[in-house]
């Protein structure tokens, strides 16, 4: 080790400077060089004052002081700038090269300490003190010898082409003082690490330090050995192998056999090397392609066990490469494929930038839940586009068999893979996007529970080694993005809901139905019947009309059909050339689509007493729903109908015993509940209906009906009760609340303790309507009850 060569020579000065004084010493700074007593070491020097400072020392024959610079990237250091301890050295040889260089040979000779540096001089001149080499005999010091000698023995030994003379010299040595100097020139470590035992004056310390560093040095020395020896054993066995191989096959084209097998155990095995599987599926295929080789292609097990190669060798085991991640295009892609669901690509951008920062971290495992044709699917395939990853899609809907997930054993003919693993291979990427659809239509059967084995593949603590009953062997499933999508949770098993973060969709306001069609839904039609946008078009006028009376819905498939339905008729007119351009207009609507399906009838149904607008939550999205409530003579009984179920049911109970405990407020007369009986219905009979929730609106109907009120038309309601006359809070709020938007009402009442949900409403929807907070039964009755009408208690609901 040495300074830095200098391409050029230093300048010639015309007066030559003056000698040094004779109790003072030419100072040599080396940047990453240190020169230890007894040691003979080259070097070179190319600062112009190093330079002279050789020469110097040639011409008078002196010793010069060999001194480590403390900061190497100093070109012309001062005495701040070098270690006090240093080496007195003689330069045995001289030699100034044809390119400029000047190269010399040192010999160390003692340590000296630098006291001061002297001025006047092109180069560095010192005076300080030559240290004397101690002497110590003590036990410990001639035991530390004995161990540094042995140590360096055995470094000797594991070195490569090291000279048979350095070890005699090793050996040869008898002053400590002198082993821990020479083991410590020759030692490959930091030049601090050598300066700091040159400077130790103490042989004890010294000898200890050194024992340290060489400690270190055997360690790594001893691993490469092993490794090398790994590697030429390994090396060894291949060369075998390869000789056999060429023996085996010389023979088979003797025999006149194997010349197709061979070429394909060949190409095989390239495969299974270009694989870059871990180090258990790579025996586990190179076991199996033994067993090939060995085995005539004609036997039965050959196919099987071909096939298997084949998976192995295709699944995608090596490591993702990371790809650039831009948050700002990704944002930019979520927002061009749809529309609204700013919850979803706000969890999907967090992932990306934690993505960024983390590039280690495990994917996330999400489920969509909302009802039919709200974007889930497609939104899957947007996510995969927006991060620059494949994107695979599994359908569970109706898989009842557990194989379907884990796969079928080896032992059976025709087994293959579950669809995990044949969606990744798929895909071709172990990072791939991974839609399961309709996790909540899984079913078991006499084969087992599909959504028990779930379970492992969306653990993130476990997937990182999911084992398929085919492979037998551990895939890494850690880094694939799992999207799971359910219309209703209620279906999936507990254990397997906690694995997945929920993230809800609801269903789209009419404002969100418009946006969506005029962006995405009347291209793609436009495009699925051969139009142009020159030749066709569809007003807003038209587009609203369709949403609000065409169509009542969660999604958008049902007005995506309308709007194609609508389509296909200027299609036809252009076709027949009696138009060539046709605009659709609200007013062509009852030509196009027929007579609108739905109209307003809040206000038609709630114009009487005994009828209140509840808010419902079904699978496909929220509703709303009529309670109606008429009384005949009778004996007091309570007749319920409209396919109720049992909760349902004693929500309607619990509501006519409040309005009885209630009856004073309320102005009826308690004498009707015993010479009436009271008939409650719910429409659409063939709907079973059940649940909690309506029994707000159910006592609100019975208040009605018997104090002779009407409900406000433009309110609807939901709520649980107690017999105590509280309004408990209820689930579905969101979906309930877009429903009865998108059906005209007006003000919604709502339990209080909902509130938390007031969030989750669509912004859209919470600006449409007026919400009531109910703590109590009495909060109902002030917001949603008329003034009464003539004859109150004896009217009965239409």
């Amino acid at each position: 080790m040495s300074e830095a060569v200098s391409s050029k020579s230093p300048a010639t000065t015309a007066v030559a400077p003056p000698d040094p004084p004779a109790d003072a010493f030419i100072v040599l700074p080396m940047r990453n060089m240190v020169l230890f007593p007894g040691v003979v070491a080259p070097a070179t020097v190319g600062r112009p004052s190093s330079v002279a400072a050789v020469q110097q020392a040639v011409r008078e024959q002196r010793q010069v002081l060999v001194v480590l610079q403390r900061d190497p990237t100093v070109d012309d250091p001062d005495q701040s700038g070098l270690h006090e301890i240093g080496v007195l050295a003689n330069i045995l040889r001289y030699v100034t090269a044809p390119d400029g260089g000047h190269h010399l040979i040192l010999q160390g000779v003692q340590r000296f300490s630098i006291t001061e540096t002297l001025p006047g001089w092109s180069y560095l001149v010192a005076r300080g003190e030559a240290l004397a080499e101690p002497t110590s005999t003590s036990a410990e010091v001639e035991a530390r010898f004995h161990n540094l000698k042995q140590q360096a023995l055995e470094a000797v030994a594991l070195l490569p082409q090291a000279p048979e003379e350095l070890g005699q010299s090793i050996q040869a040595i008898e002053a400590p003082g002198a082993l821990a100097d020479i083991t410590a020139a020759y030692m490959d470590t930091k030049p601090s690490e050598k300066q700091e035992i040159l400077a130790a004056l103490d042989v004890l310390e010294r000898l200890a330090k050194a024992s340290k560093l060489l400690a270190h040095r055997l360690e790594v020395l001893r691993l490469s050995a092993e490794i090398g020896r790994q590697t030429q054993e390994a090396f060894s066995q291949r060369q075998r192998e390869a000789v056999l191989r060429e023996q085996l096959a010389a023979i088979q084209r003797e025999l006149g056999e194997g010349e197709g097998q061979g070429q394909e155990i060949a190409d095989l095995e390239v495969a299974i090397d270009k694989a870059a599987m871990p180090p258990e599926a790579d025996a586990q295929a190179r076991k199996e392609l033994r067993r090939l080789q060995r085995m005539p292609d004609a036997s039965a097990e050959y196919g099987m066990i071909r096939t298997y190669l084949d998976w192995l060798i295709e699944l995608p085991w090596a490591q993702p490469e990371p790809k650039p991640i831009d948050i700002a295009e990704a944002r930019r892609i979520l927002d061009e494929d749809h529309y609204g669901l700013e919850k979803v690509k706000t969890r999907m951008i967090e992932y990306l930038a934690v993505r960024k920062l983390a590039p280690e971290g495990k994917a996330p495992i999400l489920c969509f839940a909302g009802p039919p044709g709200v974007g889930k699917t497609s939104l899957g395939q947007s996510i995969a586009r927006a991060m620059g990853r494949k994107f695979a899609r599994i359908s569970l809907g109706g898989v009842h068999d557990e194989a379907e997930i884990r796969g079928h054993r080896r032992t059976y003919v025709g087994a293959l893979p579950g669809n995990i693993i044949q969606a990744v291979r798929k895909a071709g990427a172990r990072d791939c996007v991974l839609m399961l659809d309709e996790i909540d239509k899984l079913g078991a059967g006499v084969h087992g529970d599909p959504s028990a084995a779930m379970l492992e593949v969306l653990d993130p603590e476990q997937n990182g080694a999911f084992r398929d009953n085919y492979l037998a062997l551990p895939f890494d499933l850690s880094r694939v993005v799992f999207i799971a999508t359910a219309n209703m949770l209620e279906t999936v098993p507990g254990p397997l809901r906690d694995r997945m973060e929920i993230i809800s969709l609801p269903g789209y306001t009419a404002g969100e139905k418009l946006e969506i069609a005029k962006r995405y839904l009347v291209r793609r039609q436009l495009e699925a019947n051969g139009l142009e946008a020159a030749k066709a078009e569809i007003d807003e006028a038209a587009l609203r009309s369709i949403i609000e009376t065409y169509t009542r819905e969660a999604g958008v498939r049902g007005l995506e059909r309308e709007i194609g339905r609508a389509l296909r008729h200027a299609a036809l007119r252009i076709a027949e050339g009696s138009a060539t351009h046709v605009r659709i207009g609200p007013e062509d609507l009852v030509d196009v689509l027929g007579q609108p399906r739905f109209e307003n009838e809040v206000a038609m149904r709630t114009a009487v007493p005994g009828v209140a607008t509840g808010m419902a939550w079904t699978p496909v999205g929220g509703d709303i729903l009529f309670i109606e409530a008429a009384k005949t003579p009778g004996k007091g009984r309570l007749i319920l109908t409209g396919q109720l179920g049992e909760v349902m049911k004693e929500s309607a109970q619990a509501a006519l015993s409040l309005v009885k405990t209630h009856a004073g407020a309320l102005g009826v007369d308690p004498a009707l509940f015993e010479q009436n009986d009271i008939h409650v219905h719910v429409p659409a009979g063939a709907t079973p209906k059940d649940g909690p929730s309506a029994g707000v609106a159910m006592f609100m109907a019975l208040a009605s009906l018997l104090g002779g009120r009407t409900v406000r038309s433009d309110t609807a309601m939901t709520g649980e009760i107690s017999l105590r006359g509280l309004v408990l809070p209820v689930g579905g709020i969101k979906e309930k609340v877009v429903a009865a938007a998108a059906a005209g009402v007006k003000r919604v009442l709502l339990p209080a303790r909902n509130r938390r949900d007031l969030d989750e409403i669509p912004k859209e929807a919470r600006e449409q309507l007026t919400f009531v907070w109910l703590e109590r039964i009495e909060d109902a009755v002030a917001a949603a009850l008329d003034a009464p009408v003539k004859g109150g208690g004896e009217a009965h609901a239409a």
